[in-house]
């Protein structure tokens, strides 16, 4: 399962906003997610995909979307584990707007 490993140009995710847009097209400028909880694999065991994950974990949307909550207007406060709980969220929108 060893392959090349996956280089992402940064600036080419910027592109995300044209996700953003096709949602609050469609559902406005709030998304209102229906759950707070989520099965969440331990960052040491996501990737190890050879072996089935010991322990899953919950994770909370709350709980990510308040270490965001404020961020823009605060920007010198970013470090980049802001973006595991972005994903968090992300993941969450995609799969409400998608219903």
């Amino acid at each position: 399962m060893d392959s090349e490993p996956l280089q992402i140009p940064l600036d080419q995710l910027r592109a995300f906003e044209m996700a953003l847009d096709h949602v609050e097209a469609s559902a406005g400028r709030t998304v209102t997610l229906e759950h707070d909880f989520f099965w969440s694999v331990p960052g040491d065991e996501l990737h190890n995909v050879p072996h089935e994950p010991s322990a899953l974990t919950i994770g909370s949307l709350a709980d990510s979307w308040h270490q965001l909550d404020g961020l823009c207007s605060e920007p010198e406060r970013a470090v980049a584990h802001h973006l595991v709980w972005l994903a968090d969220v992300l993941r969450a929108i995609g799969r409400e707007a998608a219903c």
